[in-house]
């Protein structure tokens, strides 16, 4: 992974159509990197079958190790790849567990002054982000929002001069915009006390969110100026309203934050040029605006929120068994079962219900996804394997990628790799909403 240039999250991201029943389907772009065309077969009930476009892989002859002879649930960043789905993350970006201390500061310009007032531009946005992080975390992540200047801090240049608009690089606005609020707020703050730095914009600065999207992230930036000795490499911005015309931004539009600080962490950005279509609402690193929702398991794994007796890996050949517990409700159990197929891609396998922040799921049960640690952010790391892919979703909330809403495995619905000889199978529920899954996997050529 490259470190000598910013890595530069979110300034792509756009507020995309959403496909109404009736519209027509949008074309699908090429896949990218493609190897191999896999088919991926989702058998269910009689009344229920179909089939779904397919992930690529290579079918590897050996899968990682832990080095103690179990099988690795990580995966191996691609070759060049800045901001990987792989485990561990690399250097440069904050730390997701423990105390994260968050320094936040309101800014306005002398050609756009503040809207409202500093403080309601920071309760916007806060206590909500620090509780979503606590549930989404188990309470692994002890966010705490700072913000020691308690009013608008006003730059030395206006808005104009930075020359921001959607996508723009680090040089030379970013640069030139991160150097005054140092020196300005550098009498008022110290920067040695903080892991993060979020900076809100006021709100009519630039153009609404409904129109472009100019939050934007620089994560692991080495390049980035220096405040207090301290090197101001995770930073984030946040513009506009996330408000789609309906009031939701009062309870759900703080959500950008999250998905902005999830660069910070070392997520990538799980929508594409397309939108969200790989993904959908099932992780707020694809879509963060509509109804409330969670990360997928792999994420939270990949940020040690889910310790690693709550993970599994099904990397023997045979038949295995598991059952799963919600993944937005709190404590102990299996989250994730990791179907490795090479050693930078593989099946994730978690149980998604209305709990937690998920309270937008219309369709409980089992979702699988492919990951795929060779693509970069942006580009389509992961996709939601569909077992519905015909229909138009189960949800009416108008924010949301309908046709995914519908997406997870329920009783007696299996997901068949014939390539790599995978068959993953829901196989009952308990009481207590855990549900049970079965991997079944032939040997590879080596014999594993």
């Amino acid at each position: 992974m490259k470190q000598n240039r910013p890595r530069i999250h979110g300034a792509r991201r756009r507020r995309t159509r959403i496909r109404r029943p009736g519209d027509p389907r949008p074309g699908r772009r090429a896949a990218l990197a493609i190897t191999a065309v896999l088919l991926i077969v989702v058998t269910a009930p009689a009344n229920s079958t179909g089939t779904t476009a397919a992930p690529t892989t290579l079918r590897a002859p050996a899968l990682p190790g832990s080095g103690d002879g179990r099988p690795s649930c990580t995966l191996t960043p691609g070759e060049d790849v800045q901001l990987s789905e792989g485990i561990p993350t690399g250097p440069g970006y904050s730390r997701s567990t423990g105390p994260v201390h968050a320094l936040t500061l309101m800014i306005d310009f002398p050609d756009v002054r503040g809207q409202g007032t500093a403080r309601q531009r920071f309760e916007e946005f806060f206590p909500r982000t620090t509780r979503w992080f606590a549930r989404s975390s188990y309470g692994r992540l002890d966010y705490r929002p700072a913000t020691p200047v308690d009013r608008w801090l006003r730059m030395p240049r206006s808005f104009r001069s930075y020359g921001i608009e959607r996508g723009s690089a680090f040089e030379p606005g970013y640069r030139r915009l991160v150097r005054d609020i140092a020196r300005t707020a550098d009498p008022l703050v110290d920067f040695r006390r903080y892991d993060l730095v979020n900076v809100l914009i006021t709100p009519n600065a630039g153009p609404p969110a409904a129109e472009t999207v100019l939050s934007v992230t620089f994560a692991g930036n080495l390049e980035a100026p220096v405040a207090d000795g301290v090197r101001l490499a995770n930073i984030s911005f946040i513009y506009s309203r996330q408000d789609d015309g309906t009031g939701s931004f009062a309870t759900n539009g703080y959500r950008v934050l999250p998905h902005e600080n999830g660069h910070v962490f070392g997520l990538p950005d799980l929508y594409t040029a397309d939108g969200g279509h790989k993904v959908g609402h099932w992780d707020v690193m694809s879509e963060d605006w509509g109804a409330g929702n969670d990360l997928l398991a792999w994420h939270k794994w990949k940020l040690g929120w889910l310790t690693p007796d709550q993970v599994d890996c099904a990397a023997r050949a045979g038949d295995s068994t598991y059952t799963l517990r919600p993944l937005g409700r709190p404590g102990g159990g299996t989250k994730l079962v990791f179907v490795p197929v090479s050693a930078s891609a593989g099946y994730t396998v978690e149980v998604r219900t209305d709990e937690g922040n998920d309270e937008s799921v219309c369709k409980p049960g089992v979702l699988i996804s492919w990951v795929d640690a060779r693509l970069d952010s942006g580009k389509g790391p992961i996709t939601v394997m569909d077992s519905t892919p015909r229909s138009r979703g189960c949800t009416e909330e108008p924010n949301v990628h309908q046709g995914l809403s519908d997406a997870t495995f329920t009783r007696g619905e299996s997901l068949h790799d014939a390539r790599n000889g995978i068959h993953i199978t829901v196989t009952g529920q308990d009481g207590g909403g855990g549900r049970r899954i079965r991997v079944t996997r032939q040997a590879s050529d080596d014999g594993r």
